[in-house]
């Protein structure tokens, strides 16, 4: 079938997007299900910034690609052997596909399962190959097994996730990546406990979500470090306890003083080393840090092993929140629902297809917590 997307061509084109326009929408040929796998009309998709690592090369990928993998649609086409799912069932996308088969998705750790990574860093579907064809023949590859800035995809049955049909789509979007992975890093990575206290620094969409998921925790203090103070202010509307901006020369001293010595858990959602060794050195004796940020594969931090041992700290990384999508994606929707997670609140833009560039010029500017394309 012909269908519209936002194709990526080249990475570490000059912004202002408005001008380079990175993403060019196209017409595409999109190939029926095969065995397996579910077509899906996009009905709402988010601007994550692991989007825009791919358009600035931060985060390299093959090209041409249809980017997108935050999304929520509708089933309108079955593949062969897929039988738990129908017509019309409303889905949230997973964007790493789990096999249940290698020894991370079977032994509790899916958010490292093997088959999944591997088919998302070739750009194929779980499934193996590629759906998407430009109009020369030549294959398209997709991003995160979603690519959902479309007006359709075929994915993997693994990597989408059936949920309540009166839950609005912009709405439901929003938990395939912002919510999945910076709630997950509070309570399945970290997994917070009341009266704890909490950093939280890099504001984005899954920034702000972490903060929603600390406070529902029950962490005591929610300190949120960045270097926009608009971001700040919508911090503290939010909930935040107290704001820091982490570009001035005492910060660090700053959390310290608030907490008496340090937090218990520090996040860091930047995705910039700078800003992980902020939240490390904030981070109290005892105390754990998890990122979720994604640098250039090339940046190192520096750590001094002896202040690891003998503060007994502990720096993990968290992926998709370490989340099982299947259970947590329902799970926070729910929470939604009931009104003790309002994550309703990070939308601050709705698009159409044509306007991408502009909203990623807007997210690389700072201007925007999550942007929404309808369809």
């Amino acid at each position: 079938m012909k269908i519209r997307a936002a194709v990526l061509h080249e990475m570490g084109r000059e912004r202002p997007y408005t001008q380079s326009n990175p993403l060019i929408i196209e017409t595409v040929d999109l190939a029926a299900p095969q065995r397996g796998e579910v077509l899906v009309k996009i009905k709402a998709a988010g601007l994550c910034h692991s989007d825009l690592s791919v358009i600035d090369g931060n985060r390299p990928r093959q090209t041409p690609m249809v980017l997108g993998h935050e999304a929520a649609g509708e089933v309108v086409e079955l593949g062969p052997d897929v039988s738990d799912i129908v017509v019309g069932n409303h889905v949230v996308f997973s964007f790493l596909p789990i096999c249940n088969h290698c020894t991370p998705s079977m032994t509790g750790r899916p958010a490292l399962c093997e088959n999944g990574l591997t088919a998302n860093n070739k750009g194929e579907l779980l499934g193996g190959g590629r759906r998407l064809q430009n109009g020369q023949q030549q294959p398209i590859h997709h991003h995160m097994g979603v690519s959902g800035f479309a007006e359709y995809t075929v994915v993997s049955r693994k990597s989408v996730v059936k949920i309540d049909p009166t839950l609005p789509f912009d709405i439901a979007a929003l938990f395939g990546c912002a919510v999945m992975t910076g709630i997950g890093a509070v309570v399945n990575t970290a997994k917070v406990s009341l009266g704890q206290t909490v950093l939280i620094t890099g504001m984005g969409g899954i920034g702000f979500a972490a903060l929603l998921g600390a406070l529902a925790a029950g962490a005591s203090q929610v300190i949120v470090a960045d270097i926009n103070p608009d971001k700040l202010t919508k911090a503290l509307e939010l909930g935040a306890h107290a704001v820091v901006d982490s570009a001035q020369e005492n910060a660090v001293e700053q959390v310290k003083d608030l907490t008496g010595g340090g937090v218990d858990i520090g996040f860091e959602f930047a995705g910039a080393v700078p800003a992980l060794e902020f939240t490390y050195n904030a981070t109290g004796r005892g105390g754990k840090t998890v990122t979720a940020g994604l640098p250039h594969p090339s940046k190192l931090m520096q750590l001094a092993p002896v202040k690891l041992v003998a503060e007994e700290r502990t720096l993990q990384g968290s992926y998709i929140g370490s989340c099982v999508p299947v259970r947590d994606i329902p799970a926070y929707i729910a929470l939604y629902q009931s009104g003790r997670l309002p994550v309703d609140k990070l939308m601050t833009h709705k698009l159409r297809l044509d306007e991408i560039n502009e909203g990623f010029e807007r997210l690389a500017n700072g201007d925007a917590i999550r942007q929404i394309v309808t369809f």
